[in-house]
């Protein structure tokens, strides 16, 4: 069973007595019920209902753990703080490492919530027993292989709309939970069906297409963009409505793969 350290991730710890309380007014995932060792998906979002920060959130006694890509976790503590006004709440950093493990190793790991396949993360060293054998790297084509996009990792951070990334399917947003930060546009996208671009695995032959590469539809329709991706695999931002036909990525024939979390057409 694969063990990796995701040295892309960082911790950041939300404590207090208006904690819980505190993100759950801000964040598309409830957590107010949150109990101890939950482990749930979710993100913060912009006020216009962009994506920000994908995020996953632990429980811990009466505190709250915020799994964040490392790159942002300055941005995100700054964002924080920003909200935090006169609620008593304390925002610091927490340096254990994330690690993740496919399918879900038995000690101290968590069931990733977006898909049973993805396995589980634990936060923290590992005691006696498994060790850390797979590479970052393996867990991302562990990743495509599911056919999960990772906002972080891919792109579409500031960009992007959390169905785009496909949250709404992957349980990254509880739409009865009531108000949070980009509430608004984020239900009326789902109420309406008004999603025309997805995230969605590309398979192809050989070394994956650079970033930014335009996915054409018949030579010359633009059908998606490829985000990032590893020999054989891609994530792309697909239109729906382009998904068939001749797609080719710098003239090379790619196929859009429909994972099992995707509803059909």
């Amino acid at each position: 069973m694969p063990i990796a350290r995701l040295d892309s991730r960082a911790l950041i710890r939300v404590s207090g007595p208006d904690a819980r309380t505190f993100l759950h007014n801000l964040l598309t995932q409830d957590v107010e019920n949150l109990a101890e060792g939950d482990l749930r998906f979710g993100a913060l979002l912009s006020a216009p209902g962009r994506l920000l920060f994908d995020l996953f959130i632990v429980g811990e006694g009466d505190d709250v753990l915020l799994d964040v890509a490392a790159d942002r976790r300055d941005s995100l503590f700054q964002r924080l703080s920003m909200y935090r006004l006169r609620a008593k709440v304390d925002i610091a950093a927490d340096d254990r490492p994330v690690l993740a493990s496919w399918p879900v190793a038995s000690e101290g790991f968590m069931p990733d919530p977006r898909h049973e396949n993805m396995g589980g993360r634990r936060l923290g060293e590992l005691g006696e027993g498994p060790t850390v054998d797979a590479t970052e790297a393996d867990y991302h084509a562990h990743r495509l292989a599911v056919g999960l996009p990772d906002p972080a990792a891919d792109g579409g951070q500031d960009v992007n709309y959390p169905i785009e990334a496909d949250f709404d399917l992957l349980n990254g947003i509880d739409f009865a939970k009531g108000c949070f930060v980009g509430q608004e546009t984020t239900s009326r996208m789902k109420r309406r069906g008004t999603v025309k671009n997805r995230m969605l695995p590309l398979a192809f032959d050989g070394p994956p297409p650079a970033p930014g590469s335009e996915v054409l539809l018949n030579g010359d329709r633009r059908a998606g963009e490829v985000l990032t991706g590893v020999e054989g695999l891609a994530t792309a931002l697909m239109r729906l409505d382009r998904l068939e036909g001749d797609l080719t990525v710098d003239g090379r024939p790619v196929t859009p793969l429909r994972p099992d979390w995707l509803p059909p057409a």
